[in-house]
């Protein structure tokens, strides 16, 4: 891989509603806003040979949308983080208190994830896309993982609570910063702090 290019998913159906979704059994679409989001990103970041996405349908979507003609690949460690007690609801109906008041490696109640145990995932998936052979990849995926890695990427440190990434933007990385914006998220998870 020489230049990977992350975006988070086109608007969903609950992504209007503000509501938690963590469990990729439950399908959630695009809606039309976000299948045009979907598109407008893939002329932005141009030809692509692989094209990365979550087993969320509303990820796969954006990408066969963005780039109709690329290879598609599905990468579950780039999954979302799993909500636990908190799915289904909205942001404001615990999930933030819980996160603004939990440790890093607290598993969230109800079957939920610690966001330790994501950024693991996180890890593993970008290790994967960057020992791809492709020259060009974007990967579709969620707010978290898009955010921990353009934080560990730009030097800034981890952050309980995330500023919300911008539907259907790419954001440029390339090899180099890749790999320490890896290096940043294992130091993160090492001594978490987030």
């Amino acid at each position: 891989m020489r230049e990977l290019f992350v975006a988070r998913h086109g608007e969903s159906e609950l992504n209007v509603e503000n509501v938690l979704n963590g469990d990729p059994a439950v399908r959630v679409g695009l809606t039309v806003r976000g299948e045009e989001q979907a598109r407008a990103l893939g002329a932005a970041v141009g030809p692509i040979e692989l094209a990365a996405h979550t087993s969320f349908e509303r990820t796969r979507r954006t990408a066969q949308l963005a780039w109709p003609d690329a290879k598609l690949l599905e990468v579950t460690q780039l999954d979302e983080i799993r909500f636990g007690r908190w799915e289904g609801t909205r942001w404001d109906h615990g999930y933030e208190a819980w996160v603004g008041s939990s440790r890093p490696e607290e598993e969230c109640p109800g079957g939920g994830e610690s966001r330790v145990v994501a950024a693991q995932r996180y890890v593993r998936g970008f290790r994967m896309l960057l020992e791809r052979r492709e020259e060009r990849i974007a990967v579709v995926a969620h707010g978290a993982p898009v955010r921990y890695l353009l934080l560990a990427a730009s030097g800034a440190p981890p952050s309980r609570i995330l500023e919300r990434v911008p539907l259907a933007v790419g954001y440029r990385i390339g090899r180099a910063e890749l790999e320490l914006a890896i290096e940043a998220l294992e130091g993160w998870i090492s001594n978490p702090a987030f």
